[in-house]
């Protein structure tokens, strides 16, 4: 990622402090169960330890360093039964998921040797977990449930929290990083159209406004020719061009790319909407020509750049760039009603990790619907299962995410330089485009190889936004 972002998540144990003089054996035993929980956070994410806890007066300390660091996520990991008066004191005051995670050391009890410290430490973690919700629910907060067990090891519940951190993840890089804004939204496009302010209010997006006059001007200063080179040699590497592609050819467009990349840098800049709606002449049309290629470079490396001036679907692009490694600008194409195939794609710059062959780069004369001519960038989206995420808005202007998944498959495509990609539904082609658009999403969606909605879920409950799941 050019600007790297870190989730913050708020680690504790419980266990009810009764128990402790009473059974000496269980102060050990819950450290070393405590110490080992913690080695389950994967090392993407900053751990902000709140130790375990055993008495309200420990929880309020919890709940204040929770509070200091601005956690994404709360895990809370129950060692025995504890009241829920261990818990709330310090969750109380966070705006996030609590994640309770019910892990009982044995596999199983050895019934005619098991006493009651060994039960206790061993074996009892699950008689809390309804508690705990209950009090959840009544204080409001968003929570979910993991179950499992130590002894043998569980991939479950390791892929779990790993599953909400990244999550969370999503959270830290709304709110660490900024949105860039050049232009305005392609003029019409009202579905497009959005209150930069309640996005910050709703979403903890920030919205920097750029004139498309400064973005003529990006690469002036850019004189290092060691870099331009390096970076010219990565386009080649990463597009096949059209007519053959050299350092020469290309030169031009590299130099905008590092330009861009320390923007990107300079400003924090996490996600891209832009439009050109102008007469591309002089500086504004070299920079328009290759636009196309230099965002896809971005987005290579973790920018989510959207075209049209669609900030809700770069938002899209970075969830699913962020939780799975890509993230595709989409729309409906076009139906293969003989075949029952959705066809899917768009024009304009896309993510060369969701391509499973060499993109392709093309000189057009004229862009359809926009202004000028220039490079085209076509990707090659992997076979098999395929995740669609759309993000749009009610009258009130609360978010909603709408998901889909589904199987990409083989067979002929278009080849006038957009990327698009062949999508079957478990529900049919015809009646994926009645669901989906009866949802009300923006015309455009991000996508992304592979199964994604289980994740999804948990970007939208951290997000508290509602989700509408169209078919898995």
């Amino acid at each position: 990622m050019l600007v790297e972002t870190k989730a913050r998540i708020g680690v504790f144990a419980i266990a009810l402090g009764a128990y402790l003089p009473q059974f000496p054996s269980l102060v050990p035993e819950f450290e070393g169960q405590y110490r080992d929980f913690k080695k389950l956070i994967p090392d993407s994410v900053e751990l902000i330890d709140g130790g375990i806890v055993t008495t309200k007066e420990k929880a309020m300390e919890a709940g204040d360093q929770f509070r200091s660091a601005d956690v994404d996520l709360v895990i809370l990991q129950l060692l025995t039964y504890a009241t829920s008066y261990n818990m709330l004191p310090a969750v109380r005051d966070l705006d996030v998921p609590i994640v309770l995670v019910n892990v009982q050391k044995k596999k199983a009890p050895d019934y005619s040797n098991t006493d009651t410290a060994t039960w206790l430490g061993e074996l009892y973690a699950c008689g809390a977990v309804g508690e705990m919700v209950a009090d959840l629910e009544r204080a409001g907060k968003r929570h979910a449930v993991i179950t499992g067990v130590v002894e043998g090891g569980d991939p479950e519940v390791e892929a779990e929290i790993r599953d909400w951190c990244k999550a969370a993840q999503v959270r830290r890089r709304f709110r660490n990083t900024n949105l860039a804004q050049i232009g305005r939204p392609y003029p019409g496009m009202m579905d497009l159209y959005i209150d930069e302010t309640n996005l910050y209010h709703r979403m903890g997006l920030y919205t920097k406004q750029f004139d498309w006059e400064k973005m003529w001007a990006i690469a002036d200063n850019i004189t290092d020719e060691g870099k331009i080179r390096a970076k010219a040699q990565d386009i080649l590497d990463t597009f096949e061009i059209e007519g053959g592609g050299s350092v020469e050819k290309v030169w031009e467009m590299a130099k905008y790319v590092v330009a861009f990349e320390q923007w990107v840098k300079d400003e924090q800049i996490a996600f891209v909407a832009s439009h050109y709606d102008g007469y591309a002449q002089g500086k504004a049309g070299t920079l328009d020509s290759m636009l196309i290629p230099a965002f896809s470079m971005l987005i290579k490396q973790g920018v989510a750049c959207a075209v049209e001036g669609d900030i809700k679907v770069s938002m899209a692009m970075s969830i699913l760039k962020t939780i799975s490694g890509m993230g595709q600008l989409s729309e409906m194409y076009s139906i293969d009603f003989n075949e029952d195939i959705c066809i899917i794609g768009h024009s304009g710059s896309g993510d060369a990790d969701i391509s499973a062959k060499k993109p392709t780069m093309k000189i057009v004369p004229v862009f359809h619907g926009k202004t000028g001519g220039g490079y085209l960038t076509q990707f090659y989206p992997h076979l098999g299962p395929v995740t669609y995420l759309g993000i749009t808005q009610d009258r009130d202007g609360n978010f909603k995410f709408v998901a889909a998944e589904g199987v990409n498959e083989d067979g002929p495509i278009f080849t006038f330089g957009d990327t698009n990609m062949r999508t079957r539904f478990t529900c049919g082609a015809r009646e994926f485009c009645n669901k989906w658009s009866e949802a009300g999403p923006t015309h455009h969606m991000a996508a992304a190889s592979g199964r994604h909605i289980d994740t999804i879920l948990k970007v939208a409950k951290i997000f508290n936004v509602p989700v509408d799941i169209i078919t898995r």
